[in-house]
């Protein structure tokens, strides 16, 4: 009787044994899944919820690869696709999701030999865009450095870029502005930034009333008609 007993007993503590077993098992299961150092979860904000999808679909390569061992230039190839994008931060949330936040460039011009490129405030034509705002034409050949450059003078100087109707590129590296307020400004090739706020005091002057162009072409003259 006793010997059955102790049968019993044995029985019941390999059970226990192989039940203890088994739930330390599944917990180290899900522990080492919790904190898996692949990237399974990437998310994608900042512009519209198609683009967002389409770039997330893009970097799909990246996915449960290590987090530690993130290759940002293969995102950085990806990512620099897409003429929209200004700028990009990651941020990885250990242990396994990388959050892309993305900063649209902003509109600047349209061309005017195709309604649908839109020039971005990053230097670089966008298509297909749908966008109402009303910008001014740019004519002539594109040059995103020059343009670039020519942007810049404009955002140190007095003048919003918003104030400009048109602007004209001409393969000589020079710049001419039409105003909304139908005044052609004639740029040199250098000292832009001088030339732009010489022209807007001119505009402003009680003197250059009713002037409908200012010529500044020539170093050291102002011409007005």
């Amino acid at each position: 009787m006793l010997q059955s007993i102790d049968k019993k007993n044995r029985v019941v503590i390999y059970l226990l044994f192989l039940l203890i077993l088994s739930t330390t098992k599944a917990k180290f299961s899900d522990s080492q899944k919790k904190y898996s150092l692949k990237i399974d979860k990437i998310a994608v904000s900042g512009l519209t919820n198609i683009k967002n999808l389409k770039i997330k679909n893009e970097l799909s390569n990246i996915f449960y690869k290590n987090i530690f061992l993130l290759n940002k230039e293969e995102i950085n190839k990806i990512i620099s696709k897409h003429n929209i994008i200004d700028e990009y931060n990651i941020t990885k949330i250990y242990p396994s999701t990388l959050n892309i936040e993305i900063k649209p460039t902003k509109f600047m011009a349209k061309m005017t030999n195709s309604n649908e490129l839109i020039v971005g405030s990053n230097g670089k034509l966008i298509s297909n865009v749908q966008d109402n705002t009303i910008l001014p034409y740019i004519f002539g050949e594109f040059n995103s450095n020059e343009f670039l450059r020519f942007k810049q003078s404009v955002e140190r100087s007095r003048f919003n870029f918003e104030e400009f109707k048109a602007v004209y590129f001409f393969t000589s590296y020079r710049w001419d502005i039409l105003t909304y307020d139908g005044i052609l400004i004639k740029l040199p090739q250098s000292n832009v930034l001088e030339s732009l706020n010489m022209a807007y005091k001119t505009i402003g002057s009680p003197l250059f009333k009713g002037t409908s162009v200012i010529d500044l072409r020539i170093k050291n003259q102002l011409i007005t008609k």
